[in-house]
């Protein structure tokens, strides 16, 4: 039994990320149901400098989310969907840095639950480095 997950260990990953990606993606085509909702209109709106509205940029961030999550768990333009995948992990971080009073209680110490909940997001960003070809090494000489 262990053998087999060992075996299986890196598409167990793989299939995890995405139903993460899938979940959290999904909930946001449901008005007043994904806990990150107005965390992600706020930076969004922000991140557009307010020229989109926040009902089209969030539907954009859930079908993103709900992309990434299927064409993970469906192994489809892996190496596409992982390189999609750390954009949004990247701007995942920017309330950090843009809304620093909701991430944290006392910056950059302590962390709200809203910024422990982009923090975890960590994780998800080395699962990606892991999975990415190594870069070819320049010859020695």
């Amino acid at each position: 039994m262990i053998n087999q997950l060992i075996r299986h260990r890196e598409r167990m990953l793989v299939i995890s990320i995405g139903i993460v990606y899938l979940w959290f993606g999904a909930l946001k085509f449901f008005p007043g149901v994904s806990p990150a909702e107005a965390l992600a209109k706020e930076t969004l709106s922000l991140l557009t400098f307010h020229l989109v509205p926040p009902h089209i940029s969030y539907f954009l961030l859930a079908l993103w989310e709900v992309t990434i999550g299927i064409f993970l768990i469906l192994n489809l333009r892996k190496k596409f969907i992982i390189y999609l995948g750390m954009l949004h992990i990247l701007f995942t971080f920017t309330p950090l840095v843009l809304l620093p009073d909701v991430s944290f209680n006392v910056v950059p110490v302590t962390l709200t639950i809203v910024g422990q909940y982009i923090i975890k997001n960590l994780i998800i960003f080395s699962a990606f480095l892991y999975f990415l070809p190594e870069a070819s090494s320049p010859p020695k000489g």
